[in-house]
């Protein structure tokens, strides 16, 4: 575990800790670092047990580094480093995926969202608006995986299952993830609709990039989350 790293740039978000699960993104994960710190001073990758170097690349583009020596599955990732972030006094925290899905632009207008609004907990939707083409299979089995969150839980939201949130820290420690694969995404979304904190869905772009579709991300994930909605 590593320090903040020095000489970040002095923002107003300097109270903020971006999050990011990272797990053998070595292609891209430079860069999405590099450009988050151009608006958030903290950011930290937890690295679940990488194979290709993406925690040394993550530290290089000064991200804080958290390593699991084995790989314990994004839910794991997201837990320990918000008790990282935690333990060093955030009162935010911003999740972001490592693969380039995600627009700092979309994480700043959330976290400025949740201070002008008083909100606990912004969620990123990419069905609020047309920016994001996530295609005809994947939007389907995302339509249906919020249907069963939002009936089994006590949001109701339009994108349960995106990576990009901005947590305030009274709703942050009331969070224990224990589901160590897809089904985070609903556990988390429980235990923030337990809380009773206000929220709100902001829209988002979501990128489906040649090298995400090329991971079989795109239509995988969504699968994946399906799934464990249905065994859990």
């Amino acid at each position: 575990m590593n320090p903040a790293p020095s000489g970040a740039p002095r923002t107003a978000n300097d109270d903020a800790w971006v999050v990011i699960p990272l797990y053998n993104e070595a292609q891209v994960i430079g860069g999405v670092v590099r450009d988050l710190r151009s608006v958030f001073p903290n950011v930290v990758c937890i690295d679940d047990g990488s194979r290709d170097g993406s925690g040394a690349i993550a530290e290089a583009a000064g991200a804080s580094l958290v390593t699991h020596p084995i790989n314990l599955g994004q839910g794991a990732a997201l837990q320990t480093g918000f008790e990282y972030a935690l333990e060093r006094g955030a009162r935010f925290v911003v999740t972001f995926d490592a693969d380039g899905q995600h627009r700092v632009e979309d994480a700043e207008v959330m976290l400025e969202r949740a201070r002008a609004e008083d909100l606990a907990i912004v969620f990123g939707s990419r069905f609020l608006d047309d920016r994001t083409d996530p295609g005809v299979l994947k939007k389907i089995v995302l339509k249906t995986a919020v249907w069963v969150t939002n009936l089994t839980t006590r949001t109701r939201l339009t994108d349960a299952h995106n990576g990009l949130r901005v947590i305030r820290e009274d709703a942050l420690r009331r969070i224990k993830l224990r589901q160590d694969r897809m089904a985070h995404g609903t556990e988390i979304v429980v235990q923030l609709g337990r809380t009773g904190l206000p929220y709100a869905e902001q829209p988002v772009e979501v990128i489906y990039s040649d090298y995400s579709k090329a991971k079989g991300q795109s239509l995988l994930n969504s699968v994946n989350i399906l799934i464990d909605l249905i065994i859990r």
